[in-house]
């Protein structure tokens, strides 16, 4: 399941979202998407967990907890939803 993470610190790693939902079960792939001029953070974010159930916990224990200060929105990505690949 591709899951979309929003709210993001623009601090925050693809390490920092690969560490808070592999406590949940496997990470396929992670992407935090940046400014293709600045390189900078644009806030949001996609993990790609092979699991559905791992990736409903996941949902369910990080939707409104905080990364690196920053109450994060988590949700499973729309299927209009952009995908860059992993």
């Amino acid at each position: 399941m591709r899951l979309y993470v929003g709210n993001l610190s623009y601090e925050a790693t693809e390490r920092d979202l690969r560490e808070a939902f592999e406590k949940f079960g496997e990470v396929a792939g992670v992407i935090v998407i940046e400014d293709r001029l600045t390189g900078r953070s644009k806030g949001f974010g996609f993990v790609e967990m092979p699991s559905d159930e791992e990736a409903r916990q996941a949902i369910a224990g990080l939707n409104g907890r905080e990364i690196r200060e920053r109450v994060i929105l988590v949700n499973r990505a729309s299927a209009n939803t952009f995908r860059p690949p992993m």
